[in-house]
């Protein structure tokens, strides 16, 4: 065996057999009815889907178009159109919480885009980010 590819099954081995895989997932279990998990899930996707939007609107700055787009699908004006406070009653405290702060964020963001400041408007959509960080480092669903 060359040289290069034992290393290579070493470096393996090594990942493989360390704690790093090994350890349990110690976040809270979330269990939905099926919809409402399915449901969930298409919203998270979708907020991916905004952000990844809003990034680029930022990149060409369209202020207006992010401040517009972050209200109306992540911020607090959303909160109807994705049937949050039904989905939301089957949610532990924390992860509504989390919830709560990442529309709130979105609300910031908007107004903080709409004053036209690219850096300021990065730094409110890291809000928003970090509110997502929150619940998917403290909860998964079943």
């Amino acid at each position: 065996m060359k040289s290069s590819s034992m290393i290579v099954v070493v470096v393996f081995s090594f990942l493989f057999s360390s704690n790093a895989f090994s350890e349990a997932d110690s976040r809270v279990m979330v269990e939905l009815p099926s919809p409402m998990k399915a449901h969930t899930l298409k919203n998270m996707r979708g907020h991916l889907v905004v952000i990844d939007q809003l990034l680029m609107l930022l990149a060409e700055d369209k202020m207006d178009a992010a401040s517009e787009l972050a209200e109306s699908e992540l911020g607090m004006s959303s909160l109807t159109k994705h049937g949050a406070s039904h989905v939301a009653s089957y949610y532990p405290s924390g992860m509504r919480q989390a919830g709560t702060a990442m529309h709130k964020a979105a609300s910031q963001f908007s107004r903080v885009a709409q004053e036209g400041e690219i850096l300021a408007a990065y730094k409110s959509l890291r809000n928003i980010t970090a509110a997502c960080n929150v619940c998917h480092t403290g909860y998964r669903l079943k």
